[in-house]
């Protein structure tokens, strides 16, 4: 009892402590803000004290943003908790921070896990522009995810576009559901570790399977911590414990990692390289243009697999999820595959340019579900956007999800029409040419400019056969429904609430 009464008391101060704090750090900034000259700020719905604009915001951000701007305009100041963020939600104004001012938004903050990161000052994804950010971009456009690299690497993601198949078919058989969100996270996740590490989700080691566990482990902890930013300076307490979690996964992810790396320089030379060969010449390489350390090789594999094993599985389950829930599509596609790929063989990368409606499936899907809702930003220098002032430091949030769905650029915006992207597509042939490298700002899958993912030829490599493979081989039947329930999952994620599980049924015979 004694122990419980303590406890108590220690909780009741901590609760007194904590509002103390908050309160300073309230009636500081308004004594701050009065005497400080006025400027033109964005437009902000009336906040609350201490908690701001958190009570308007739901557990989906992209969405709840997106409702807010209806009310707020396109640019708009909201303040959540101790953190504050300026949101972007139609093109015009993401014009202006990509394209008209984008050098004075090429940086990315640090926020929420950043100081619990045990690469920090060497991850390339939120790297400060820079040079060491220009040398690894440089980098992944010349050599490590170029054209001739990807080229070299198509028979791995044909053998594990096959490895899914056979599974696949293996359920169909039997009569039993099938998890396309696992299968499909499997293939993404060990088409990665084969093309980085040249190791996949087999033998005892089964190396890609823990690498994909500790990822997601990161992903998880480090959005939590995201949120901890509203907490401001006491975010450092780690209350949670997440924070001390998210280390451990990291030295666990070095490790494995670390290992990997020995065996690649253990190895006698051949002439096939993958991403970590060639990471790792550049590391003994004198004459490099900027000397990599173990760390910066270690960052970057974990950017490419934060940034990639999920948000390509998780585009391709928004799309078959689609495709289900719209049957006319899902024949339509498979007529066109049947025509041009034939019953008798799978679809390649290399039949991609001839099948359009394949392609409008994928940019719509993208549209409708971009693996990156939010991409955010910070401004290095006070400037002028849309008729406000942002200030210097300010985090930007740029609200694709909402740019993508503005009912003044596309007709029926919530709908999921392929069509779209076939209309005077002889017309629109530059057009579509221009999409994925972000320069037609109604649509930005993969963001924009300079900090633009240098890995979407990679992922649309992965989603085409992909879904054309699952299209052509298989009816599917919803698991407990009659339709696939395509409600977004909570936070910064692109990921659907619950997972894809359905019954599939041979529509091939093998």
């Amino acid at each position: 009892m004694a122990t419980i009464a303590s406890d108590i008391f220690y909780y009741f101060l901590f609760f007194i402590w904590l509002i103390t704090a908050f309160l300073v750090h309230y009636f500081i900034k308004t004594i701050i803000k009065r005497t400080t000259p006025m400027v033109k700020a964005p437009p902000s719905p009336k906040a609350l004290p201490i908690i701001g604009h958190l009570h308007l915001i739901s557990s989906v951000l992209p969405k709840s943003f997106q409702n807010l701007a209806r009310r707020h305009g396109p640019l708009m100041q909201l303040r959540l908790g101790a953190s504050t963020c300026v949101v972007v939600s139609n093109a015009d104004v993401a014009k202006e921070i990509f394209k008209t001012q984008e050098l004075n938004f090429s940086s990315r903050p640090e926020f929420g896990s950043s100081e619990y990161f045990i690469y920090r000052g060497s991850r390339f994804v939120t790297a400060q522009y820079g040079d060491y950010w220009r040398f690894m971009k440089k980098l992944c456009m010349t050599r490590l995810l170029a054209v001739p690299q990807l080229d070299r690497s198509v028979e791995i993601r044909e053998q594990e576009l096959v490895k899914l198949l056979e599974s696949v078919k293996t359920r169909a058989r039997e009569g039993e559901a099938f998890d396309l969100s696992r299968g499909l996270t499997r293939l993404t996740n060990n088409t990665i570790c084969r093309m980085a590490m040249s190791t996949r989700c087999s033998g005892t080691d089964n190396e890609a399977e823990k690498i994909h566990k500790v990822v997601k482990d990161c992903l998880m902890l480090a959005g939590k911590l995201s949120t901890g930013d509203i907490l401001g300076p006491l975010k450092v307490l780690d209350f949670s414990g997440n924070g001390k979690k998210l280390v451990s996964a990291l030295n666990y992810f070095d490790q494995l990692v670390e290992k990997i790396m020995k065996e690649h320089e253990d190895k006698a030379s051949s002439g096939a390289q993958d991403l970590t060969d060639i990471l790792l010449e550049i590391y003994r390489d004198p004459k490099a243009e900027l000397k990599l350390s173990r760390n910066d090789i270690k960052s970057f594999l974990l950017d490419i697999f934060m940034a990639g094993t999920d948000t390509s599985s998780a585009a391709m389950q928004w799309a078959m999820g689609e495709l289900i829930n719209h049957p006319q599509a899902f024949k339509k596609l498979r007529e066109e595959i049947n025509t041009v790929v034939g019953p008798n063989r799978l679809v390649k990368e290399s039949d991609i340019p001839n099948l359009p409606y394949l392609r409008a499936v994928i940019r719509e899907t993208l549209r409708l579900h971009p693996s990156a809702p939010l991409i955010i930003r910070e401004c290095a220098e006070d400037c002028e956007v849309n008729g406000c002032v942002v200030k210097a430091k300010s985090r930007v949030l740029v609200n694709v999800y909402a740019v993508m769905r503005d009912s003044a650029l596309w007709r029926d915006p919530d709908e999921f029409v392929p069509e779209r992207f076939l209309e005077r597509a002889e017309e629109r042939i530059g057009e579509h040419q221009m999409e994925f490298k972000g320069q037609n700002f109604r649509y930005l899958p993969f963001g924009s400019g300079r900090r633009g993912c240098p890995g979407a030829s990679l992922a649309m490599l992965m989603m085409h056969p992909a879904v054309a493979t699952m299209v052509q081989w298989f009816d599917w039947k919803v698991k407990d429904s009659d339709m696939v329930d395509l409600r977004q999952g909570s936070g910064f994620a692109a990921e659907m609430e619950k997972p894809l599980v359905c019954y599939p049924s041979m529509h091939l015979s093998s």
